[in-house]
C-alpha cells in the first residue's frame, strides 16, 4: 500500500476536535477562584501586619511575583504529568494561589516606577477576578450534552473505576448515561463501547464498595444537610432581609460622610487634600469619580431598601429580583469606584455584598421559581 492510499484510508471527513468541558470544571473553577481571593487578601493582610518585610538583601529583592509564577508553573505541569482525577483539582487550586500571588503586584507592572501601591492596582485585581466570575458562571451553566461529550465525561469517570474508588451510587450514575449513550442516533459507532463499559460495571456490582467520599464531596453533603436542616423559607428570608438592611447601611456611609463635610468648606478642603496627598485625586475633574461613586452608592443603597421592604410586604419575586440586580451592578460597576479610593480594604464589602447575592438568587431558586 502506497503512502497515498494509507492516507485516504486513515483520512476521517467527519473528524470532531471542538472543545469539551471536562467532567469536574465547574467544581475547578471555583476552587480557583477561591483560593486566588485568599492568596490576594492573605498576602495583603501578611505584608501589612508585618510592615511590608522584603526577602533579600542589597540589591536583590525576591518580590512575591516569582513565587506566583513558580505556581503558576506547577500548576502548568500537574496536569500534563499526572493523569490521576485529583490532579485537574489540585492544579485548580495552585493555579488560583499562583495567580493571586501574581496580580498582586500589579501595580508595579503598570507605573514606569513600579509602584505597588498605586490606586489603580485594587480595581485591577477587582476586574480580573470578576472576569473570572462570569467565566465559572459560564462554566457552570447547564447545556445540552453531546454524545461525544457524555462519552469523553464518562472516561474521566471511568478513573474512579482504576483506583477503586467508585460507589455504588456513581456507579448507577455512570451505567445511566452509558444507556444513553448507547440509544443515541449520532454516533451509533459508540454504542458497543457503551454496552462493553456497561456489561463491565454490571458485573462489579458485588465488588463495589461503600466509598467514604473525598473531602469536596464531604463539604458538599455538609452544605446540603445544613440548607435543609437551618435554611428554611423562613430563616432565609430573614436571613436575606438583615444582609440587604447591612449592605444597604454600609453603602450609605460615603455618601452621609460626604454630604456632611460638604457643609463645611474648612472640612472639604481638607477631605479634598487629604485625596490629593493620596494620589486618588490628581485635580478637580478627578472629584467627579468621588461624587460619581457617591451618587451610586446612595442610589443602590436606596434601591436595595425598597427591594427589602418588597420582600417584607410578601412581593418577593420582584423584591427578590430588584436585590439581585442592584446587587450585581453594586458588585460588577459600583465596586470598582469603591476599590480605587478605598483599596483592598473593600475586600469585605465586596464578600459581603456576594454573599447576600447567592443567598437571593438561591431563594429564589428553592422558593419562587421552582414552585
Amino acid at each position: 500500500m502506497t503512502l497515498k492510499e494509507n492516507k485516504k484510508e486513515t483520512h476521517n471527513p467527519h473528524k470532531d476536535r471542538s472543545l469539551v468541558l471536562r467532567f469536574r470544571a465547574g467544581q475547578n473553577i471555583v476552587i480557583t477562584l477561591l483560593s486566588f481571593a485568599f492568596s490576594v487578601g492573605a498576602t495583603r493582610l501578611f505584608l501589612e501586619l508585618t510592615g511590608y518585610p522584603k526577602l533579600g538583601g542589597g540589591e536583590l529583592h525576591i518580590a512575591h511575583v516569582l513565587w506566583g509564577g513558580l505556581l503558576l508553573f506547577a500548576a502548568a505541569l500537574i496536569p500534563i504529568i499526572f493523569v490521576n482525577d485529583w490532579a485537574a483539582t489540585l492544579s485548580a487550586l495552585v493555579a488560583g494561589l499562583g495567580v493571586g500571588l501574581f496580580i498582586d503586584e500589579v501595580g508595579k507592572f503598570i507605573t514606569s516606577t513600579n509602584d505597588y501601591f498605586h490606586p489603580s492596582a485594587a480595581p485591577i485585581v477587582y476586574v480580573f477576578f470578576l472576569l473570572t466570575v462570569l467565566l465559572a458562571f459560564q462554566v457552570r451553566q447547564n447545556r445540552p450534552k453531546s454524545t461525544r461529550s457524555k462519552m469523553y465525561e464518562i472516561m474521566e469517570r471511568f478513573s474512579e473505576v482504576l483506583d477503586r474508588d467508585l460507589s455504588a451510587y456513581e456507579r448507577e450514575e455512570l451505567i445511566q448515561s452509558l444507556v444513553e449513550v448507547g440509544k443515541s442516533e449520532d454516533r451509533k459507532e459508540l454504542s458497543a463501547l457503551a454496552e462493553s463499559m456497561k456489561q463491565y460495571l454490571q458485573t462489579q456490582n458485588s465488588k463495589v464498595k461503600n466509598i467514604h467520599p473525598n473531602f469536596l464531596d464531604r463539604q458538599k453533603i455538609a452544605l446540603i444537610k445544613f440548607e435543609r436542616k437551618f435554611l428554611t423559607r423562613p430563616k432565609l428570608r430573614i436571613a436575606i432581609l438583615i444582609g440587604m438592611l447591612g449592605s444597604a447601611i454600609w453603602s450609605l456611609v460615603s455618601p452621609i460622610f460626604f454630604f456632611s463635610i460638604s457643609k463645611n468648606a474648612l472640612e472639604f478642603q481638607i477631605f479634598y487634600e487629604k485625596l490629593i496627598s493620596n494620589r486618588l485625586v490628581r485635580n478637580a475633574n478627578g472629584l467627579n469619580w468621588f461624587e460619581t461613586r457617591v451618587l451610586m452608592e446612595g442610589s443602590l443603597a436606596l434601591i436595595i431598601l425598597v427591594a427589602a421592604l418588597l420582600i417584607l410586604l410578601k412581593k418577593e419575586k420582584i423584591g427578590t429580583w430588584l436585590g439581585m440586580i442592584s446587587l450585581i451592578v453594586a458588585i460588577t460597576l459600583v465596586n470598582l469606584l469603591v476599590f480605587y479610593f478605598e483599596q483592598f480594604s473593600t475586600i469585605l464589602l465586596a464578600t459581603f455584598q456576594f454573599l447576600v447575592l447567592v443567598l437571593i438568587m438561591r431563594y429564589r431558586n428553592r422558593f419562587i421559581l421552582n414552585k
